[in-house]
């Protein structure tokens, strides 16, 4: 069995839109406006890079990615793995040639179907209302967050806000950096 993986950039108000300077919000790159860049806060993404066996994504993050990701030496390693993206309305003929081997899901059924294969973490990047879904459908085994110092007010969230019963975390690993970034790495208990 796969373990799936939420990574979020999120305000301390559980925002995550346009960290990176999506165009469309008020608060756009909000991750690099302010705070002083260290590198030891992202390390984690670094990690993500080297153990992850496949990406997940969200249709409007999967374009957003693709369109920049694959040129980048940043995520060079990203390239040859695995990518899934879930959509019903995504067609094929618009994933991108240069990014690797890339597959539609249809359905949390079929993303549930993925998790029972043999292999390495799937993790999901950005795909906020994804990203809900798969926390109600009990998909999600693990989150890495990177908490900015900002509260941002409105915009989308990373957390659903369903009435459902609570589900409890366990913290396995967590850092406070010099520039008020705190890295959150949660367990879903079961």
């Amino acid at each position: 069995m796969r373990t799936l993986i939420s990574t979020a950039f999120v305000s301390l108000d559980g925002v995550v839109e346009a960290p990176g300077g999506e165009e469309g919000y008020r608060n756009s790159g909000w991750t690099f406006k302010d705070i002083e860049f260290l590198p030891e806060a992202y390390e984690i993404k670094d990690r993500e890079q080297r153990e992850a066996a496949a990406m997940l994504l969200g249709r409007t993050s999967y374009e957003a990615f693709s369109a920049v990701w694959p040129d980048m030496e940043d995520f060079a390693r990203y390239r040859t793995l695995p990518k899934y993206v879930v959509s019903t309305t995504l067609a094929e003929d618009a994933l991108v040639p240069n990014w690797g081997e890339t597959s539609i899901l249809r359905s949390l059924e079929e993303v549930a179907a993925l998790k029972r294969t043999e292999g390495g973490p799937v993790v999901v990047h950005g795909s906020a209302a994804l990203t809900r879904s798969l926390a109600d459908a009990d998909l999600i085994d693990r989150y890495h967050l990177l908490v900015f110092p900002f509260l941002l007010g409105a915009g989308k969230r990373l957390f659903s806000t369903a009435d459902k019963d609570a589900r409890k975390l366990r913290l396995v690993e967590h850092e406070a950096y010099a520039n008020g970034i705190q890295k959150n790495v949660f367990d879903v208990v079961r």
